[in-house]
């Protein structure tokens, strides 16, 4: 299982928790929506700049 470690108490938790269970530091969530927007405007901005 993947680990990764808390920003908060650098313990090391599963990939997909949340929340850290040892100091309650919540991990920010990001859309996927968010990711393919800014992927796609970067893109018609490239495009743009080469024309």
């Amino acid at each position: 299982m993947k680990k990764k470690e808390c920003p908060s108490c650098a313990m090391e938790i599963d990939q997909t928790e949340e929340v850290c269970p040892i100091c309650q530091y919540e991990f920010p969530t990001q859309a996927k929506g968010t990711i393919w927007v800014a992927v796609l405007l970067l893109l018609v901005i490239l495009l743009w700049l080469l024309l």
